[in-house]
């Protein structure tokens, strides 16, 4: 029998993100294991949509002929409540959670308070919850009242990379990857880097500039504030060869994330064999092992800076580190086997 699923995602699949990368990676591994999966763009706006933009989202999934199971990625499904209430009766919904809206950082009390009502409305209306680590599976029972028993982890795989091999020119290259939103503390990492200059460093940040016109302002800014013109790169935006270049000439990950649902920065480090200089926020601790970074309170520019001179100056404590990643990284899932737990989660729910 042909096994047939549709995968709902807001906008178009090859945005730059750590989610959106999931989500490609996923559709792809289930392809490989026989599924016919239709692709089904939602449109974009979310997770704060305009009124239009919710009613065309609505229509398109309202149009899906009746039975079909549906992956909604939560960017969009936490935005739905009414129309997850509409589609219940008629088509299984799998709601895909990589992040609570709420969580994000930059929102309002009330933003947040309104983002983490229309989550909990709409995820009262699906079959299975999938989500990517442990940390978020006890939020979304916590905080979102899913019953513990249709919550499933299925954490984002890995590919088998080269090793890095570190700068060559004796300036250690530190390297932070993610979307320049409020979230990665971009703002917190400078402002711990500032007070380093008598240490030889450079760091390259590759991530989107596009998400957010505030957070790219503050950062360029910060950067002319803490003089570090020459020795912070924003790249911007990398493409997938390249960022393997960046990760392999590096010596050391870093970022301070204010919260993470799982971190698959962190875990491409690990995989590279890099050791990470990051925060106790969200699933990262989950993520980095203990023996392979040092991990700091969120927002904790002080911390931040002890950790990353430790680091800097001291090249045995950075091989110890990237050592235990090395060792860390055969244990990361592949993308194969992520793809099956997700199936057997679909399956289930159907």
């Amino acid at each position: 029998m042909v096994r047939r699923i549709v995968f709902a995602v807001p906008g178009e699949l090859t945005i730059p993100t750590g989610g959106y990368a999931y989500d490609r990676r996923i559709i792809m591994g289930l392809r490989e294991l026989g599924w016919r999966v239709q692709l089904l763009d939602l449109g974009n706006g979310f997770p704060r949509p305009s009124a239009e933009a919710r009613a065309a989202a609505g229509a398109r999934l309202a149009a899906l002929p009746t039975g079909q199971p549906i992956v909604i990625d939560g960017l969009a499904f936490g935005a739905l409540p009414e129309v997850a209430t509409q589609l219940r009766a008629s088509h299984d919904l799998i709601a895909l959670v990589h992040h609570p809206l709420a969580l994000e950082s930059g929102l309002s009390p009330g933003d947040a308070d309104t983002l983490r009502v229309s989550e909990r409305r709409a995820l009262a209306s699906v079959r299975r919850v999938i989500v990517t680590s442990a940390s978020t599976a006890r939020l979304i029972v916590s905080d979102y009242g899913v019953p513990v028993d249709r919550v499933v982890i299925v954490r984002p795989g890995n590919d088998r990379v080269v090793q890095a091999r570190g700068s060559v020119d004796g300036q250690i290259s530190l390297l932070a990857v993610g979307a320049v939103v409020p979230r990665k503390g971009y703002d917190v990492l400078l402002a711990a880097l500032a007070p380093l200059l008598d240490l030889p460093w450079r760091l390259t940040i590759a991530g989107d500039r596009t998400r957010d016109a505030g957070a790219a302002a503050r950062l360029d800014a910060d950067i002319v504030r803490f003089n570090l013109a020459d020795r912070v790169l924003v790249a911007g935006a990398v493409r997938a060869e390249r960022l393997t270049e960046l990760y392999s000439s590096a010596d050391l990950f870093v970022l301070a994330s204010r919260f993470e649902a799982y971190g698959m920065a962190f875990a491409e480090a690990i995989a590279h064999g890099l050791p990470v200089v990051g925060t106790t926020a969200g699933a990262i601790p989950e993520t980095v092992p203990t023996n392979a970074g040092l991990l700091v309170p969120a927002d904790d520019v002080a911390a931040l800076t002890v950790a990353l001179r430790r680091l800097i100056e001291d090249s045995t404590e950075r091989h110890r580190l990237a050592a235990a990643a090395r060792a860390a990284a055969a244990g990361l899932p592949t993308w194969r086997h992520s793809a099956e737990l997700f199936s057997r989660a679909i399956e289930v729910a159907t």
